[in-house]
Order: structure tokens, then C-alpha cells, then sequence
């Protein structure tokens, strides 16, 4: 494939992967109530596409190899602000 398509190709599906409710294996409480908002998605991405992420995730995750969904809390970040963070 030229690589000219390939990169928007795999960026339009990493974009996708984010919006797919399928296969994630974390979940993301950001905000405080009442505005909280849980969002899905897949460590390894963050952790490679972001230090802090994935120092946290090092440090504080609940990592299992049982199949165990990870959740993590970011209270401090508006939920809006980690949308546009996530993408």
C-alpha cells in the first residue's frame, strides 16, 4: 500500500478504535460529580502514545492478566479537556 494512504488510513483507524464499544480493556472516570464521564479504551495505545498515561498506568493501574477491566480516575481533568486529550 502507498504509504501517502496508509498513515491517514491508520489514523481514521485508531479514531475508530476509540469510538468502538468492543475489545477495550480500560475504563477512564474523569471529572468530579456531577459532571463525570467514563471513557473506554486500550492501554497499550495510551501507554505508547503518552508518558504520563502510561506512568500511570505503570504506577497505579490494577493490572491483571485474568481478562479484569482496568479503571483508573483522573478527577481533575474536565471530561471535555480529555476528549480532545484522547484524540
Amino acid at each position: 500500500m502507498d504509504e501517502n494512504k496508509f498513515l491517514p488510513k491508520l489514523s481514521q483507524n485508531l479514531l475508530q478504535i476509540l469510538d468502538d464499544n468492543e475489545y477495550y480493556d480500560i475504563t477512564i472516570e474523569v471529572g468530579n460529580d456531577p459532571y463525570v464521564k467514563i471513557f473506554r479504551a486500550h492501554m497499550v495505545i495510551l501507554s505508547h502514545r503518552s508518558p504520563y498515561l502510561r506512568r500511570l498506568l505503570t504506577i497505579n493501574a490494577n493490572k491483571t492478566n485474568d481478562g479484569n477491566l482496568t479503571h483508573i480516575k483522573l478527577p481533575n481533568i474536565l471530561p471535555e479537556t480529555f476528549q480532545i486529550i484522547l484524540r
